[in-house]
């Protein structure tokens, strides 16, 4: 089940809100959170419901275990090297194991086969949730969960299980035993969520059919022009695709009493590469420094081997696939060299330069995301700097543009924090009757929006539910 869907938005979530706020216990609000967690799941994946089931359990037990030996240090460990082991080893079989064979085979020569694995969704991130609670209370900057259904509730609430954030247990832990309801905060959550959907649904999915007619044709019948404007129109399906679940994620927590931190921060508008990693999928950037990077030590000793290990981890975490590998290593290579020269020669710059220095590249990265085969990426970029037969433009790419102009402005105007300044203008300027009234009408507006849309379109994928 995907929350851009009918299903969800009118059955799943009316459902699930009542069934909540039917009972004051938390006890019992956990309990129905984490049914309807696992419903929500086993919609599309029942097969993995069990796999699921079995993270969960094998770290809330890990966790006991630290916390019971906690000051014998050596023996809390492997409660830790547990977790670690188990987890990376579900996420190495069922996410990595016909690409570590496909490797193997095409470096050795043999013909080893495995049964092809589907990939669960979400276990990416459940994983990493996980291993970061357990990592935590061995640290000692958590205690070990002790109550088995408010520990699943952590690890499966709906919210944001299959595509994130990466919520840490030390963001939610006292929430999970100590929600208070807010009419504001639900209210506030009603519109995050809508505007995530319209972000999905107006935008992304929008930006998703122009890249899949432009980007990666023919090398015959493509053309420089056209190949620009998939690879921008990826650009953008990929960041309204992800901020927008994170939004709508986001959104459901305000509606059931939490408070996920934020997951981007309006990443086109960086100045630098290193300034986009502070802005875009925040959890998954800081999760590998605090879990992976300080560890190995930092900027203290060995940076540089530090940083490509973050970076090489960065891109396979994406995907099964030496692109990703590639991706991951392209900036890891980009923010080594600002580290050393880059931002010194960027920084008396004028800002619009800044930021035309880094979109150029950050949209070139999203090529070597987008094609899993290396001779396509290839061509990709000889279509796009003239160096192929391709032709300049061609007449298919004039009407794309033209048709979907005003589409296009809305979408570069919504990478720009100017949402947030219009709803700060709203707020002083508007009485708080006049402010609840255009809250209201602008909801409607835009899930109306969506549900026409969502009644008309068959593409409808979210990108982030492969990794």
């Amino acid at each position: 089940m995907v929350f851009s869907s009918l299903t969800f938005l009118f059955f799943f979530l009316p459902a699930s809100l009542i069934c909540y706020y039917a009972f004051a216990r938390r006890s019992v609000r956990n309990f129905i959170l984490v049914v309807f967690s696992f419903i929500f799941y086993a919609w599309g994946e029942p097969i993995w419901v069990g796999l699921l089931a079995i993270s969960a359990v094998c770290d809330y037990l890990n966790g006991l275990f630290i916390e019971h030996f906690r000051k014998q240090r050596a023996i809390a460990r492997f409660g830790v090297v547990a977790s670690v082991a188990i987890n990376l080893g579900l996420l190495a079989t069922f996410k990595y194991s016909d690409f570590i064979v496909e490797t193997v085979n095409q470096l050795t020569g043999l013909n080893l086969a495995l049964p092809g694995f589907l990939l669960p969704i979400g276990i990416s991130f459940y994983t990493f949730q996980t291993i970061s609670y357990t990592i935590d209370v061995y640290k000692g900057e958590v205690p070990a969960q002790r109550n088995f259904m408010n520990f699943v509730l952590f690890v499966v609430c709906f919210h944001q299980l299959v595509a994130g954030p990466i919520v840490r247990y030390a963001h939610i832990a006292h929430e999970i035993e100590h929600r208070v309801f807010s009419l504001q905060d639900f209210s506030a959550g009603v519109t995050r969520f809508i505007r995530g959907l319209f972000k999905k649904v107006f935008i992304a999915n929008t930006a998703g059919e122009l890249c899949v007619q432009f980007l990666g044709q023919d090398p015959a019948s493509a053309s420089m022009a056209g190949e620009w404007l998939g690879l921008i129109a990826y650009s953008l399906q990929i960041y309204f695709d992800f901020s927008g679940y994170s939004d709508m994620a986001i959104g459901l927590g305000w509606m059931f009493g939490f408070h996920y931190h934020e997951n981007f921060k309006h990443p086109y508008t960086a100045t630098s590469i290193s300034d986009f990693w502070r802005r875009w999928h925040i959890s998954l950037a800081t999760f590998f420094k605090d879990y992976v990077y300080v560890p190995l030590g930092g900027n203290r000793r060995h940076m540089v081997r530090n940083l490509f290990i973050v970076w090489a981890l960065t891109g396979i975490w994406h995907g099964a696939n030496w692109n990703f590998v590639l991706w991951g290593l392209y900036f890891g290579v980009l923010i080594y060299l600002e580290k050393v020269v880059l931002l010194g020669i960027l920084k008396p710059l004028p800002k619009v330069l800044q930021h035309a220095y880094a979109l150029f590249l950050i949209v070139l990265g999203w090529a070597i995301f987008y094609f899993t085969d290396i001779q396509k990426l290839l061509a990709c970029f000889k279509i796009l700097f003239g160096l192929s037969d391709a032709t300049f433009s061609n007449f298919d790419v004039g009407v794309a543009i033209w048709s979907n102009i005003f589409w296009l402005l809305l979408a570069c105007a919504l990478c720009l924090p100017l949402a947030a300044r219009f709803d700060h203008w709203c707020s002083v300027t508007l009485r708080p009757i006049q402010l609840q009234c255009f809250v209201i009408a602008q909801n409607l507006l835009l899930l109306s929006v969506c549900v026409v849309l969502l009644v008309g379109q068959t593409y409808n994928p979210f990108i982030y539910f492969r990794f």
